[in-house]
């Protein structure tokens, strides 16, 4: 999920629980598929809860602050 589609969507509503909810499960399921080659198997990290509530507090305090469209 790119910077500004999560700007978007806090805008229109959602909550930042509900937008990190949606944040690591597409993140985690990138990281599922990356990791289902042989070559690539011990690639990467799945995110927790707060992780992806961190990435989605700094996207939405950069808006804020004008950094972000």
């Amino acid at each position: 999920m790119q910077d500004k589609e999560i700007v978007q969507k806090w805008l229109n509503g959602l909550s930042k629980e509900q937008l990190a909810r949606q944040y690591k499960r597409q993140y985690n399921q990138e990281i599922k598929i990356i990791r289902s080659s042989v070559r690539n198997r011990h690639s990467g990290r799945l995110i927790t809860n707060k992780e992806a509530l961190r990435k989605i507090e700094q996207v939405v305090y950069q808006y804020l602050k004008g950094g972000i469209l």
